[in-house]
């Protein structure tokens, strides 16, 4: 775990010295005999295992164009993380994670992706091991490609997707949208990020995407208005695709679901509704209602509308012609717009059901066409509007650069708002005067229990780095270097009116990378985490998309997570957290941390709490703007 935390560490710029000057020294010599009060902290509780490396790793593949089955390096761009159990109880169960790309490959196949292996908990170390199998197919090893090109035709950006709390199905969601064949088949974006991370990528040549265009001819018995449909191949992109992960192959399209830019989804406890996100502006909120629990392929297909007396409104009908244009028939029935749904998650205690809106900075140019066709805004962003003292969402100068987490009350059918991004900075604060907190743009959510309540987790996926999404000396549009740092959060769903002080800070992902997928294995001991598309400029194997497990969950308290209870001291002091890796100050101020040496490290501005997680095992002095100083002993 220190070394990864170390990592983070590199990408802490030391930007209090800016303002260091005005109280602290760069230097200070303690006196021969002083004995300052001794804060120990030991190492974390929590340990981190690297379990998945993209680029690295080999995948076995079946014959995919022509090819025979082999091997090849193993696609990146991790994103969606899903667990199956093993029912058998021979191992823990199967873990499938998406690569949210779209390049050619003659071996995995072209567009994106999707890596699937099985695990067991090492009865010693507690550990994870990736085990060696054997598929019906014949392929063997411990990473398997999940054959979409001889099952449903190939798949694009593989990005967020379903892992049922119920029985461990898995869907993957092929996000971004696409209009036309040219879409699919040019792989150039300005990121050249999105054809592989950082120097590993395959570099932004021309026809990159997916070579055969021709038209598709549907073969999926399960749905008789889809099955020998033939449609233009860009049509097959952007649904939610199940998969076997224990034979690392597809099994069909959810074509009665809808074509949409899907992210996530959650299956409902009683395996009756299946909730969607849509990650667009608008974006709309989905579920299917299927006729027989567990049965996905009859049902109703329904978009929700606030301010309807039967809020949600049957849409498609299983028609292919307005499932292949679902936005069109959502504003056609004045359905609830939203700025960008991406994961969703189900609190299997309550019922209720969790989504982040991801938000985009400037949301009137994507949804002002929707809106004038009868489509409706969001209650929250009709008030926001109005606290901005702008005329409306459709406004150019309505903003919501942070998004938030959303709540849907399945009794009341309401939707809230859970917390709120943020806070708002006009201007990127200076990283010495950076909030302790900052939400920006939720993306991947999911549910876990520790000490027997409930907490969301949370994953940051940056739109952008200014507005205090970081901090000024890394905000882009002020020269900073424009790196991003991408954190993990939890949240104590017990709180009400839950704000950004509440969120538990559990980890950051290396430079430029998006933190994604988390999802808890069945034994609540570990948290499986994605980091997505890092810059190459990390050491190795941080400088590559990663799928890795953080152990020790099971052995938390609650009251491990939380700061110091009680009056704050009037003197100088200082508590530790070992498993936040938190030291928290007895009241808001600014301090200085010294090294053993005496050399200034970090100033801190208006801080009641320091993360000392990226520091090395050492000693460490911590001294207040009156010369007070406390001595950290770091294990």
């Amino acid at each position: 775990m220190r070394t990864f935390y170390f990592l983070l560490g590199l990408m802490t710029l030391s930007a209090g010295a800016i303002n260091a000057q005005l109280v602290f020294p760069t230097e200070i010599e303690l006196p021969e005999g002083f004995a300052p009060t001794q804060v120990l902290m030991p190492g974390s509780p929590l340990d981190l295992q690297v379990l998945f490396i993209g680029g690295v790793d080999l995948v076995q593949t079946t014959p995919t164009y022509g090819n025979p089955a082999g091997v090849a390096v193993a696609k990146e761009w991790h994103d969606f993380i899903g667990f199956t159990p093993d029912d058998t109880g021979e191992t823990m169960g199967w873990v499938t994670v998406n690569h949210e790309s779209i390049y050619n490959d003659d071996r995995i196949g072209d567009g994106g992706g999707m890596t699937a292996f099985r695990v067991e908990r090492d009865p010693i170390t507690g550990l994870l091991n990736v085990v060696d199998q054997e598929l019906s197919d014949g392929r063997e090893g411990k990473f398997f490609n999940v054959d979409f090109v001889n099952t449903v035709g190939e798949t694009g950006m593989n990005c967020g997707g379903i892992s049922s709390v119920v029985d461990g199905r898995i869907w993957t969601a092929e996000e971004w949208f696409r209009g036309d064949n040219s879409a699919i088949n040019n792989g150039v974006f300005s990121n050249n990020n999105a054809l592989g991370a950082g120097p590993y990528g395959i570099g932004s040549s021309s026809n990159q995407g997916v070579r055969d265009t021709s038209e598709f001819t549907i073969d999926s018995p399960d749905f008789p208005a889809f099955d020998g449909m033939t449609i233009p191949k860009y049509q097959n992109f952007n649904w939610m695709v199940e998969i076997d992960p224990r034979e690392a192959t597809a099994i069909r399209k959810q074509y009665n679901w809808g074509r949409q830019g899907f992210e996530g989804g959650a299956i409902t406890p009683d395996n009756k509704y299946v909730y969607l996100g849509v990650d667009a502006t608008p974006g709309f909120w989905l579920r299917f209602v299927a006729d027989t629990p567990g049965d996905f392929t009859q049902g109703d297909l329904q978009v929700y509308k606030h301010d309807a007396d039967n809020k949600w409104i049957s849409i498609g009908e299983n028609d292919p012609e307005k499932l292949l244009n679902l936005s069109a028939e959502a504003v056609a029935v004045g359905a609830t717009m939203y700025n960008r749904n991406e994961w969703v998650t189900v609190d299997p205690n309550t019922g209720d059901i969790y989504w982040t809106e991801t938000g985009r900075d400037e949301p009137a140019g994507s949804w002002n066409d929707e809106a004038a066709a009868g489509a409706v805004f969001a209650p929250h962003h009709l008030a926001r509007a109005i606290e901005q003292g702008v005329t409306g969402p459709d406004a150019e100068d309505y903003k919501d650069y942070y998004g938030r987490v959303l709540k849907y009350d399945a009794i009341t059918e309401e939707v809230s708002v859970a917390i709120e991004g943020g806070p708002f900075f006009e201007v990127s604060p200076l990283e010495a005067d950076y909030p302790e907190k900052h939400l920006s743009n939720p993306d991947g959510l999911s549910f876990m229990e520790i000490d027997g309540q409930s907490f969301l987790i949370i994953c940051e996926d940056l739109n952008g780095d200014d507005h205090g999404r970081m901090p000024f000396e890394n905000d882009n549009a002020n020269g900073g270097l424009g790196n991003r740092l991408c954190e993990l959060f939890l949240l104590d769903l017990s709180i009400e009116d839950a704000v950004v002080d509440d969120l538990i800070r559990i980890t950051a992902v290396p430079l430029g990378a998006e933190i994604t997928g988390a999802v808890v294995t069945p034994d609540g001991k570990s948290l499986l985490v994605n980091s997505q598309h890092p810059s190459g400029i990390n050491p190795f194997p941080y400088n590559h998309s990663l799928t890795f497990a953080i152990h020790g969950f099971d052995e938390l308290l609650v009251s491990n997570l939380t700061g110091p209870n009680g009056v704050p001291s009037e003197t100088f002091s200082a508590y530790p957290n070992p498993t936040l890796q938190t030291v928290f100050l007895n009241d808001r101020q600014d301090v200085a941390l010294y090294s053993q040496l005496g050399q200034r490290l970090r100033v801190y501005r208006n801080v009641s709490q320091i993360d000392v997680s990226q520091l090395a095992a050492g000693i460490y002095y911590l001294q207040n703007e009156n010369g007070e100083t406390i001595e950290i002993v770091k294990e």
